[in-house]
């Protein structure tokens, strides 16, 4: 089994961590980056990541996500939040330096496929950011850390305690850090055949 396969298979949600395990900056950098390097429709980049290593901030998180231990004993909570205006940027920000011919491309497809429809400006967010944090998730076991992923909060409250501009949302958390206990069993995965079809459902 190839070390992307191992990761994806072994990867598990982990509720406790050794709150006295710090992560290098270095290697935060570089699990973040991987997550920067994840897919986003039309280079955008929706994702902004509030990373949050302060304790007194952590705790105020705790407060509005029913005190999970996770949030104050990770090495690193990434609070994942989807720019909904991020098209905005345009071609200039997001395809400057290509050839012209593409650069002409986007500068016309960008605002003909995101302005006026809000519900498809609010999915791409949420979408990149779930993309974002699967490679953060399997950045931080290419470390030999683990990870857990978040949506049991108030999502309002989180955006109070980090100060969240306008046109942003917040989507999910991921904790990252050294597992101080071992998981409970994974639960059962639904069949082959429950989940995949071919070509249509019938």
């Amino acid at each position: 089994m190839t070390e992307i396969m191992k990761a994806i298979m072994e990867r598990r949600a982990v509720k406790r961590f050794d709150p006295a395990h710090r992560i290098a900056d270095a290697d935060l950098r570089a699990i973040l980056d991987a997550g920067m390097h994840a897919p986003t429709a039309f280079n955008i980049q929706h994702w902004r990541f509030c990373v949050v290593r302060d304790p007194a901030q952590r705790a105020r998180i705790a407060e509005v996500a029913w005190n999970q231990p996770q949030i104050t004993e990770c090495s690193a909570l990434i609070v994942l939040c989807a720019d909904f205006k991020a098209w905005k940027g345009g071609a200039a920000r997001y395809w400057a330096g290509t050839p012209q011919a593409m650069y002409d491309k986007y500068a016309a497809m960008i605002p003909g496929f995101y302005e006026g429809h809000e519900h498809l400006q609010r999915d791409e967010g949420v979408r990149s950011c779930g993309m974002a944090a699967y490679a953060i998730m399997l950045a931080a076991a290419a470390h030999g850390l683990q990870s857990c992923p978040m949506d049991g909060f108030d999502f309002a409250q989180v955006g109070k305690v980090i100060n969240l501009p306008e046109h942003h949302e917040v989507v999910m958390f991921v904790a990252i850090g050294k597992g101080a206990a071992s998981p409970p069993p994974r639960g059962p995965r639904l069949a082959f055949e429950d989940v995949v079809v071919e070509n249509s459902f019938h």
